[in-house]
């Protein structure tokens, strides 16, 4: 049920912000490691290139990235987030953070260190399953 919620969310963050999915994944990718090459984002995304620039061809029209060329290496293009994306990321994660922060105060020093242990271990039990499916030959 918690992956659900996540999903929701998402899905409702996407709409707002008039996004599909990978868009948003795509941004969020830039937001944090801003500015990000195109090529870091094919990867991180696991998109082809093709994709990744169609990404960002809709993300730059709805204003949210710009691109430009890398001064030292100037064959990369670097993806920075605009202040409309930076102000949409406020927008809707801000209260999030905030709600979960108020959340949390309810658990003391100990408990805390226990969900923060199982949700690294999730994390890490999830990697690995990702990481065998991904192993494992296709069908058909």
């Amino acid at each position: 049920m918690l992956q659900q919620s996540f999903d929701a969310f998402d899905e409702a963050a996407a709409a707002r912000l008039g996004l599909n999915r990978t868009d948003l994944r795509c941004l969020d990718l830039i937001l944090a490691k801003d500015p990000m090459s195109a090529g870091a984002l094919t990867t991180a995304v696991r998109l082809s290139p093709a994709a990744t620039t169609t990404a960002i061809d809709r993300l730059e029209r709805a204003g949210y990235v710009v691109r430009r060329r890398d001064t030292a290496n100037r064959r990369r293009v670097l993806v920075s987030a605009t202040e409309a994306a930076r102000a949409a990321e406020r927008e809707v994660y801000g209260p999030v953070g905030e709600a979960g922060a108020l959340a949390l105060q309810r658990y003391s020093e100990e408990q805390l260190a226990v969900i923060s242990d199982f949700l690294s271990t999730a994390r890490r039990v999830q990697e690995e399953q990702t990481a065998r499916l991904k192993d494992l030959p296709a069908d058909g």
